[in-house]
């Protein structure tokens, strides 16, 4: 999933999405007292919806109500949806009933699931797709859309409010640094809670998520593929594109970078850019199916 234009420099600020440090994941089906962020619409709906998605990302399910396979799919996708917890939203369409919407989004067969990030869809899957399939194209849109600075959260479709749970206190020193930029202060907090709990995965996955974001900040994203094309074996070089490469949502060319800069080098240059790769495996999330299939790939190289 990618757009024609790279972000420029001053758009790398920001680009892995944080939201998700501020709530824990929300339990399978509706979110949090019974709300939802999945809703079935018409023609006359799609202007709003397509105003919705300047906050944050909106999906199209474009399937047949009468058809087995689509309301399966709905089912599964509005599951998912529903657990980011405003962060994405999804409307169901009848492309049989609605022909006009399944023509504009040029839907070639149903069920088919687009996407809306300000306006402009971006092709998610057409037919069945598995739920780690799902949350891993999910997970790209939300990179692609804080990319373009669509960033906010959807108030629920129906059901009940969503109640803002309370964090613990360092991990709301962290949030609050990260809104205010101050990745450092943002840091340091996350390392406090680490030594208080080192088992405390959230807090592992913000320190390395507010880590990249330090060093990515402000750096010229043309000189650093420069840098990395000029010179494959140049430890730094690779290691900022790799962070450019993962912050810009190119999850894969970052992996595979850092895999065979391994793969190429021996020593403390060696395990320096794993190191680097397992932070970025944290940021990605360990259940991801690009981490598995670059953890399988790390090993073949290193053993």
């Amino acid at each position: 999933m990618s757009t024609e234009n790279e972000p420029t420099p001053a758009s790398t600020r920001g680009a892995i999405d944080l939201s998700a440090l501020s709530t824990p994941d929300a339990p399978s089906g509706a979110g949090a007292g019974g709300a939802t962020w999945t809703k079935r619409i018409t023609q006359a709906d799609l202007q709003a919806v397509v105003e919705q998605s300047a906050t944050a990302p909106i999906l199209v399910s474009l399937g047949a109500a009468s058809a087995a396979p689509s309301v399966e799919l709905d089912a599964l996708v509005g599951r998912i949806v529903d657990s980011y917890a405003g962060r994405l939203g999804l409307v169901l369409v009848d492309a049989q009933q609605e022909a006009a919407v399944a023509q504009a989004f040029r839907v070639q067969q149903i069920p088919a699931v687009v996407a809306l990030v300000k306006g402009q869809p971006v092709p998610l899957f057409q037919g069945a797709a598995a739920e780690e399939q799902i949350r891993s194209l999910l997970d790209e849109l939300l990179q692609l859309a804080a990319q373009h600075e669509v960033t906010g959260s959807l108030p629920p479709f129906g059901g009940g409010e969503v109640e803002e749970p309370e964090l613990p206190p360092l991990h709301q020193e962290a949030l609050d640094a990260i809104n205010a930029g101050d990745y450092g202060t943002a840091a340091a907090a996350y390392r406090k809670a680490l030594s208080e709990k080192p088992n405390d995965h959230e807090a592992e996955a913000g320190l390395a998520n507010v880590e990249l974001l330090g060093r990515v900040q402000d750096k010229d994203l043309g000189e650093i593929r420069s840098a990395g094309a000029g010179d494959p074996d140049d430890l730094q070089a690779q290691l900022d594109v790799a962070d450019v490469d993962v912050a810009g949502g190119h999850v894969d060319d970052a992996f595979n970078r850092l895999i065979a800069f391994i793969g190429r080098n021996s020593g403390d240059a060696r395990e320096t850019a794993r190191a680097r790769l397992v932070d970025l495996f944290t940021i990605v999330g360990p259940q991801d199916s690009r981490v598995v299939s670059a953890r399988q790939k790390l090993a073949r190289v290193l053993f």
